[in-house]
């Protein structure tokens, strides 16, 4: 007799996981999001056994993820979580803003059962594909008692909502956890956790049939950088600016010079950094703010929050 409390609801985006390319040995040149979720799912005989419930919420390649969609995921992940027979939610996804929808849906809905990123760097026709085996995890994990939060089961390891993100572009091994560390392991179908899993209250914000999502945008510093960009969004209407800075936030003087313009005219300007690791550390005479430990694209999405919280 099967445990329905330990249902796990798999909600498929597309992705690479479900791509196909016409030779097993292209791991580039293949089309995203070819695949539905139970092709997925079928590729995986470990998970005949296990009671899942699952759901197409969209079908694109993930470079091309958009607000309808995130509308749209958010609102089934939240109505599976509300069933008592669902241990957690697996979202299949794409590597390219994987780390964006984890960090939206984890300040979103700050889960107390799991919700659970997986995807692949490989397409689901390579000699070496690794989206089943992700999928196995991301499952094992979704039913894992006491865990909680946004995560991201990949390549063996498991990162939270707050700290994952995508740091090469071919590896299979292609994520990581900057200074925080990974979240868990997995290994050999148990899960090993090393932090404690990702917390927080949820917003409250209604996202379904929103078309107010505030204009935010990044823009980057640089040798030579020119403040005529800034300057053409903050004409053009845009309401938030992130500015992913050298170093510890620093940033070219003339690009500088443009974003206090902007933040005077009520453009809010938020400083990150282009390196993978490390915080923004305010200092005296620092005339924009510090967006913190967050990436630029994770601040970017909590800019756009805390607009649409005003």
């Amino acid at each position: 007799m099967q445990d329905i409390a330990r249902t796990v609801a798999v909600l498929a985006t597309g992705g690479t996981i479900a791509g196909t390319a016409a030779r097993a040995t292209d791991n580039i040149g293949y089309s995203a999001a070819q695949l539905g979720v139970r092709a997925l799912v079928d590729a995986v005989p470990a998970l005949a056994e296990v009671p899942l419930v699952t759901e197409q919420v969209a079908q694109l390649d993930s470079k091309d993820m958009d607000f309808a969609v995130w509308e749209a995921l958010a609102a089934r992940v939240a109505h599976h979580l509300a069933k008592p027979d669902v241990a957690g939610v697996v979202i299949t996804h794409g590597t390219d803003t994987l780390e964006e929808t984890a960090y939206l849906l984890q300040r979103l809905l700050a889960p107390t059962k799991p919700v659970v990123m997986c995807a692949a760097m490989r397409p689901a026709t390579a000699l070496l594909r690794d989206g089943p085996q992700n999928l196995l995890d991301a499952v094992t994990l979704a039913r894992q008692p006491g865990a909680r939060g946004v995560m991201a089961a990949l390549s063996g390891t498991v990162h939270s909502a707050f700290d994952v993100r995508k740091v090469h572009s071919y590896r299979v091994d292609a994520f990581g956890s900057g200074d925080a560390g990974v979240l868990a392991r997995i290994e050999e179908g148990e899960v090993r956790r090393l932090r404690e899993w990702p917390a927080g209250e949820p917003l409250g914000l209604e996202l379904a049939g929103r078309t107010d999502w505030p204009w935010v945008e990044i823009v980057t510093s640089h040798a030579g950088a020119r403040p005529d960009g800034v300057r053409a969004l903050a004409a053009a209407g845009v309401r938030g600016l992130v500015v992913a800075g050298t170093g510890n936030g620093s940033l070219h003087h003339a690009l500088e010079d443009a974003l206090v313009e902007a933040q005077k005219a009520g453009v809010t300007v938020w400083r990150s950094t282009r390196c993978l690791d490390g915080p923004v550390q305010m200092k005296p005479g620092d005339r924009l703010p510090s967006a913190g430990t967050l990436t630029p694209v994770q601040a970017r999405i909590e800019l756009m929050l805390q607009l649409m919280r005003a």
